[in-house]
C-alpha cells in the first residue's frame, strides 16, 4: 500500500517547492472559474492526449429529443445505438470498440457511471444536453479522472455556467413515432452582482420505432450561484424520472426480415400455448436525483482550488410478466416455478400446482456519496494540479411478486431475493505540465486508486453472492508535446489504467482486474481555415473483459476474460472551411482489434482459435458533417456515418457478423432575431436516416452445447439477436428566447 502512495506523496510535496522557484514569473493568463472546475479532468488543446471538444452551440440545432449519445454520434471512433430504435429511451455509445460501461463519464468532475454495473444510463437524465455548457471526449486512457478507469474513452461534462443577464426560453419539438419534447428554462442573471438562479424543466415522450417501446421521461435542473471575481459557489439539484416499455430482448434473423419492429417483451399465452397478447405494464420505472455543491476559488494569478460534494439517490424497478407456458416450453427456465419465489406448491382438486403465471418486480435502491477536492498552481512554465477523491456507494437489490395466478400463502411485499452491494473508492492524483520553451512541453500524471467492493445476499437468480474484494491500482501517465511552428504540433503519450470487475462479473465468477497500457502518437495542424488531427494508438490489454455477445435476463451484456488482447488504430479528423459558406468536418477511424490466442469451447472441446476479432469492434468507423451557411441566420447540414462490419462474439463466426451500414441525416435551422416580443425565434428540423436504410447497429450472439440430438456427441449451437434502428424519420422544433 505504501508503495502506491509514495509517488503521489512525492509529487504533492513538490508543489510548494515548484511554486517558490517560479514566483518571480508572473502568469500571462488568468483562468476563468469554470476552468478551475475542469482542471482535474480536462486537458488543453496542446496536451499530449487525444481528445475532442464540443460546446452546447454545436448540438443546439439537433437537440430535439434524442439522448446525448445520439448527439455525439459524429465524433471520431464513436458508434451509437438505441433499444427503441429512434434515439429516445435506452441508448448506448461505444468508443474505439469499448462499450458504454468502459467509457468513464463525469458530471462536473463527479462520476456518473453506476458504481456497480459501471454503466451510464442517459435515460435517467433526459434532455441533459439542454443544461450542458460543454463536454470533452478523451479517447484512450486519457488523463486521470474520477471513478472507474477509462478503458476506451472518458467523457466529462460541464453544466451551464453563470449567466450575467436574465433570460428565459421555451422549446418544443415533435416528430415521428409520436415523439414530443417540451423544455422550459430560465435564469435571473446576476442579482446584486453576486447571485444567480437558473433552472430547467423537460418532458419527452415517444412511442418508439420498436413496437410498444414507449418512453415517458421527465427531468429538472436547478442551480443557485454565488459569484464574485475570484469565488464561485454553486448548489445544483438535477435528476429525472423515466418509465420505458422494455425493448431490450431483440429479435432473430427471420423476424428481422419479416417484422423488424416486433417486440417480444411481455408476451402472453394461455395454458395450451395460444397467443393472447402482451402485458401492458412491462416497464422499467426508475428515478434518479443528483445534488451537488461546487466551490471554485482563485487565490491569485497562480493558485486556485475546487471542492465538490455530491449525493445521488436512485430508486426503481423492472416490472415483468412471467408467462408459465412460455417459460416452460420456449425458454426452458424455472422462472414460473413457485418454489423459485419461495412459494409452496398448492393443491386444487387433488392436483398439485407447482408453476404459475405471475408478475414480478425487481428493485434497485441505491445511494452514492462523493467528495472531491483539487488544487492548481500555474505560471508561465508550470501547470500542476493535485487532488483527492472519495466515494461510497450502497445499493439494495430485491425482488417481489405483485401478482400470481396461484399465489399460495404468499403475501404482497414478500421478497424472494435480497442482495446488497457496498463500494468504497479513494483516489489521489497529481499531474503536471512543464513548458520548457515555446516548442517543448512535458506532461506527467500519477494516480493511486483504492477500491473496496463487497456483495452479500442473493442475486435475481436466487443464487448466493457473498464476496469481498479489494483492489489497489497505480496508474502513471506521461507525454511530450513538440510545437514545430505555429501550424504544426506533435505529441507522444503513454498511459496505464486498471479497472475492477463489476457486479455482473462477480455473478459469473470473474474477480480479476483488467490492465491496459495505451500508447498514442499524434499530429495537429492548424491553419486559418483548416484544423487537422491525426493519431495512431496501440492499446495493449491484459485480462480484458470483452463482451461475449450474450445477454443476461435484463438485456445487459455478459463479459469474459480474454487474456491478452490489443487495439491498434489510426484516427483522423478535420475541420475544413471551404469558403465563407461551406465547411466540412470529416473523420475516420481505422483499427485492428484482436484477442491473442483466443481459446473457446467448440463442440465440447477447448480450441485455440488464434487471433480473433474483439466483439463489437468494427475495423472502420467514419463520419462527416457537410455544412452550408448561406446567411448568419440559416444553417443546413448533411451528417453522414459509416460503420464497418463487426462481430458480435469473439470466435469469428460468420453467424455472429453484424453487417456494415451507412446512414445520412439532414439538419436545418433558421433563426429570426430581435423580434418585438422576443430576442430570437429558432426553427429546427432533423431528418434521420434520410435514405431510408434498413440497418442494425447492435445485437447479441450466444452459443450452447447440444448433446441431446445426437447422444454421445456434443454440438455447439449458435444463435443471434438484433436491434433494428428506425428507417426514415423526422423531428421538427421551435425555440423561443427571451
Amino acid at each position: 500500500m505504501k508503495s502506491l502512495h509514495l509517488p503521489i506523496v512525492l509529487l504533492l510535496a513538490a508543489l510548494p517547492v515548484l511554486a517558490q522557484e517560479n514566483t518571480a514569473v508572473d502568469s500571462t493568463k488568468v483562468e476563468t472559474l469554470d476552468e478551475v472546475l475542469l482542471k482535474a479532468v480536462r486537458v488543453t488543446a496542446t496536451s499530449p492526449i487525444t481528445h475532442s471538444n464540443v460546446g452546447k452551440e454545436q448540438l443546439a440545432s439537433r437537440n430535439l429529443g434524442q439522448d446525448l449519445p445520439l448527439l455525439l454520434n459524429y465524433l471520431p471512433g464513436v458508434v451509437t445505438t438505441s433499444d427503441a430504435g429512434a434515439g429516445v429511451g435506452y441508448t448506448g455509445i461505444r468508443v474505439r470498440g469499448s462499450d458504454a460501461s468502459r467509457v468513464n463519464v463525469t458530471l462536473n468532475g463527479i462520476p456518473y457511471n453506476d458504481a456497480e454495473s459501471q454503466g451510464t444510463f442517459w435515460v435517467d437524465l433526459p434532455d441533459f444536453a439542454s443544461s450542458m455548457e460543454s463536454l470533452q471526449l478523451q479517447r484512450g486512457v486519457g488523463t486521470s479522472t474520477n471513478g472507474s478507469g477509462s478503458f476506451g474513452a472518458s467523457l466529462n461534462l460541464l453544466t451551464e455556467v453563470v449567466s450575467e443577464t436574465a433570460n428565459a426560453s421555451f422549446a418544443n419539438s415533435y416528430g415521428s413515432f409520436e415523439t414530443w419534447k417540451h423544455t422550459a428554462k430560465f435564469s435571473t442573471g446576476l442579482l446584486k452582482d453576486f447571485f444567480e438562479f437558473s433552472g430547467r424543466l423537460s418532458k419527452i415522450t415517444s412511442e418508439g420505432y420498436i413496437d410498444r417501446a414507449s418512453s415517458n421521461l421527465k427531468s429538472y435542473f436547478l442551480q443557485g450561484s454565488y459569484h464574485t471575481k475570484n469565488t464561485n459557489l454553486k448548489a445544483l439539484a438535477f435528476g429525472g424520472k423515466e418509465i420505458t416499455y422494455q425493448s431490450w430482448y431483440g429479435i432473430d434473423a427471420v423476424t428481422l426480415e419479416n417484422d423488424r419492429t416486433y417486440n417480444p417483451a411481455g408476451i402472453q399465452f394461455d395454458a395450451e400455448g395460444n397467443f393472447e397478447g402482451f402485458y401492458k405494464n412491462q416497464v422499467d420505472d426508475y428515478a434518479q436525483n443528483h445534488f451537488q455543491l461546487l466551490l471554485n476559488h482563485r487565490f491569485n494569478n497562480f493558485w486556485s482550488a475546487n471542492a465538490t460534494l455530491n449525493y445521488t439517490h436512485g430508486h426503481g424497478y423492472y416490472e415483468e410478466y412471467v408467462d408459465d407456458w412460455y417459460s416452460q416450453n420456449v425458454l426452458f427456465s424455472n422462472d414460473s416455478y413457485l418454489s423459485f419465489y419461495g412459494i409452496d406448491p398448492i393443491t386444487i382438486g387433488g392436483e398439485t400446482i407447482e408453476t404459475s403465471d405471475l408478475v414480478r418486480r425487481r428493485w434497485l435502491n441505491n445511494n452514492f456519496y462523493a467528495a472531491n477536492v483539487h488544487v492548481n498552481y500555474h505560471n508561465s512554465a508550470w501547470d500542476i494540479t493535485s487532488g483527492l477523491f472519495y466515494s461510497y456507494y450502497g445499493g439494495d437489490h430485491y425482488g417481489e411478486v405483485i401478482w400470481a395466478r396461484y399465489a399460495g400463502t404468499s403475501e404482497l411485499g414478500d421478497r424472494y431475493y435480497l442482495g446488497n452491494g457496498d463500494k468504497n473508492e479513494f483516489t489521489a492524483f497529481s499531474k503536471a505540465t512543464y513548458r520548457l520553451n515555446a516548442s517543448w512541453s512535458f506532461f506527467g500524471d500519477l494516480q493511486a486508486r483504492l477500491v473496496s467492493y463487497r456483495t452479500s445476499g442473493r442475486t435475481s437468480k436466487v443464487t448466493p453472492l457473498n464476496e469481498q474484494r479489494r483492489y489497489s491500482f497505480f496508474n502513471p501517465k506521461a507525454g511530450v508535446s513538440l510545437q514545430l511552428n505555429e501550424a504544426h504540433g506533435l505529441y507522444l503519450s503513454y498511459g496505464r489504467a486498471h479497472r475492477e470487475p463489476r457486479r455482473s462479473d462477480f455473478e459469473e465468477g470473474v474477480f480479476t482486474a483488467e490492465k491496459l497500457n495505451d500508447y498514442e502518437l499524434g499530429w495537429r495542424w492548424r491553419r486559418e481555415h483548416l484544423q487537422l488531427n491525426a493519431n495512431v494508438y496501440f492499446m495493449d490489454y491484459r485480462d480484458q473483459l470483452v463482451l461475449t455477445g450474450a445477454l443476461d435476463d435484463v438485456g445487459a451484456p455478459l463479459r469474459a476474460t480474454s487474456g491478452q488482447s490489443y487495439r491498434l488504430g489510426l484516427e483522423v479528423d478535420a475541420q475544413i472551411g471551404l469558403n465563407k459558406q461551406w465547411s466540412l468536418q470529416p473523420n475516420v477511424a481505422l483499427s485492428d482489434n484482436r484477442n491473442v490466442d483466443f481459446i473457446a469451447s467448440v463442440d465440447g472441446a477447448l480450441v485455440n482459435l488464434g487471433n480473433t476479432h474483439i466483439s463489437f469492434s468494427p475495423a472502420i468507423v467514419a463520419g462527416n458533417i457537410l455544412e452550408f451557411k448561406p446567411s448568419q441566420n440559416l444553417k443546413l447540414a448533411l451528417l453522414s456515418k459509416y460503420v464497418g462490419e463487426q462481430y458480435m462474439g469473439n470466435v469469428d463466426s460468420a453467424v455472429s457478423k453484424l453487417e456494415a451500414y451507412f446512414t445520412n441525416d439532414f439538419n436545418i435551422s433558421y433563426t429570426l432575431q430581435e423580434l418585438p416580443f422576443a430576442k430570437a425565434l429558432t426553427f429546427s428540423a432533423l431528418v434521420n436516416n434520410l435514405f431510408d436504410v434498413n440497418y442494425v447497429s447492435n445485437g447479441y450472439y450466444y452459443t450452447y452445447d447440444d448433446d441431446y440430438t445426437n447422444p454421445g456427441m456434443v454440438t455447439t449451437i449458435e444463435g443471434t439477436g438484433y436491434y433494428p434502428q428506425a428507417t426514415l424519420n423526422f423531428l421538427v422544433g421551435a425555440s423561443l428566447q427571451f
